[in-house]
C-alpha cells in the first residue's frame, strides 16, 4: 500500500509540475527536480520524507518503500 501511495504522489507532482509549468511558469519544473533529487537521494540513503509522514498518519505497509 506503501509504495502505491509514495509512486502515485511523486508521479502526481510531476504531472502538476509540467501541468503549471506549461501553463503558468518555467520554474514550476523546480517541483519537478526536486521530486528526482528527494527519490535518486532515497535510493541511496534509504530516508524518504514521505514515508516519515505516512508513519505519523498511520499508514500501514511493509518498510521502506522510497529507493
Amino acid at each position: 500500500m506503501r509504495e502505491r501511495i509514495v509512486r502515485a504522489v511523486a508521479g502526481s507532482m510531476v504531472l502538476i509540475s509540467i501541468t503549471l509549468a506549461y501553463f503558468v511558469s518555467i520554474y514550476w519544473l523546480g517541483l519537478t527536480a526536486f521530486v528526482g533529487l528527494n527519490l535518486l537521494q532515497s535510493s541511496f540513503t534509504q530516508i524518504c520524507p514521505l514515508e516519515k509522514i505516512l508513519d505519523k498518519v498511520g499508514v500501514e505497509g511493509g518498510g521502506k518503500t522510497c529507493g
